[in-house]
């Protein structure tokens, strides 16, 4: 099945910029809470809850039958899924260059 390419730039949630914040860098929706890793990993992972936050009330919405759109609340579970699928996978590529580093031999 191809890949729409309007499909991945269809939001914010979507644009990818650089790790520093740097001028070619798209600002955060809710605006910079601050510099560095630390701050741009907490803005990912607030942004991840409110995936799965719309994911939840989305599929709350399916079941109890208010749902206007069903495939917009398919979609929203997947979306949320796979953003989880991939914050597992980072984590544990994290841990495992963490490891790395503490059995180096210095």
């Amino acid at each position: 099945m191809p890949i729409d390419p309007s499909f991945l730039t269809a939001g914010p949630e979507w644009q990818i910029g650089g790790v520093g914040g740097g001028a070619g860098a798209p600002a955060a929706p809710g605006g910079p809470s601050g510099t560095g890793f630390g701050a741009m990993l907490g803005d990912q992972l607030s942004q991840l809850e409110q995936l799965q936050d719309g994911a939840a009330g989305a599929s709350r919405s399916l079941a109890d039958g208010t749902a206007t759109d069903p495939t917009a609340a398919v979609v929203a579970v997947e979306r949320a899924q796979l953003a989880m699928q991939l914050a597992s996978q980072l984590r544990t590529k994290g841990v495992e260059a963490l490891q790395d580093v503490f059995h180096t031999q210095v």
